[in-house]
């Protein structure tokens, strides 16, 4: 980096005529200056400045040096000015994680309004259960559902979601509707992993009541499990954004409605608290839509 510093006192001094109004302009000693112009002579080997008593003037290498420190200073300004529509404009790559339920149909709700009113706006999104690497993979958000392990990363809550118990009409019409809470595990169940066959919910009075159930089906994503539910295979506990619309079409029965899972929280994860201004927005959509249980306010493009 010395090199570069003393072309930018050189680049100084041409443009103040004289040594000792560069150093003025730098803060630094005339003597200083000098020095570091005749550093930079002696590495290219060349004389860059005819000095006299009364001024300075340019060799032939030294107007060659000259307008390279021109043209490296235009380049900066243009780097400067697209690093600023990086920060500042809806322009460029958003890379998004979420989980593979979430990764469809909740972010495309949500940030459909986004990519209909900036063009130059792109998004990359990787649809992963697991935990990413922020920083190692330049990911700009990271959606998580649950409990946050301690970590140094910044956590904005979003909303949260909750989970019914669903099965299909023929199901039900196969095995009986069940009536009580003692009824549910002797069904067959389409579970997650993260269960672990122990489902807690909550009555209408938000007593906790314990069960423990066996898996017919057992995976580590919800998406398979619903399509199990569709099939006619088991009662599943899914997000209820998720399995609106097949509630509303009769696809899907919630079961014994009277008792629910406590609602998970849902939180944008960020590498860093200061955050450019597209995802600033992407965030704020997020938090519309999430904060409405999955139903945000589509009209507000931003």
């Amino acid at each position: 980096m010395e090199p570069l510093r003393r072309y930018a006192i050189f680049a100084a001094v041409v443009e103040a005529g004289t040594m000792t109004g560069a150093a003025k302009a730098l803060g630094m000693t005339p003597s200083a200056v000098s020095q570091h112009i005749g550093q930079l002579e002696e590495l290219l080997g060349l004389t860059l400045l005819h000095r006299s008593t009364r001024r300075l003037s340019l060799t032939e290498a030294g107007e060659l040096v000259w307008q390279g420190c021109q043209t490296l200073r235009q380049t900066l300004d243009q780097i400067d000015l697209r690093l600023g529509e990086l920060r500042d404009s809806l322009v460029g790559e958003v890379r998004i994680t979420a989980p593979v339920g979430m990764a469809g149909l909740p972010l495309a709700q949500a940030l459909a309004p986004l990519l209909s009113a900036h063009p130059g706006l792109h998004f990359a999104i990787i649809a992963d259960d697991g935990k990413r690497d922020l920083l190692k993979e330049r990911i700009d958000v990271a959606l998580r559902v649950g409990t946050l392990a301690d970590s140094s990363l910044v956590a904005r809550r979003l909303g949260e979601v909750s989970m019914l118990l669903c099965a299909s009409p023929a199901y039900l019409a196969r095995r009986g509707i069940p009536r009580q809470l003692a009824e549910l595990p002797d069904n067959d169940w389409l579970l997650t992993d993260s269960l672990d066959g122990a489902l807690w919910l909550r009555d209408e009075k938000g007593e906790p009541h314990g069960l423990t159930l066996v898996g017919r089906v057992i995976c580590n994503n919800v998406l398979p499990l619903r399509q199990f539910a569709l099939a006619g295979q088991g009662i599943a506990l899914l997000p209820e954004a998720e399995v609106s619309e097949d509630l509303a079409l009769g696809r899907l029965q919630e079961v014994l409605p009277a008792y629910r899972m406590a609602p998970m929280a849902i939180h944008a994860i960020t590498p860093e608290r200061e955050v450019s201004q597209k995802v600033r927005r992407v965030l704020t959509a997020l938090q519309d839509y999430f904060g409405q249980g999955g139903r945000g306010r589509q009209s507000r493009p931003g």
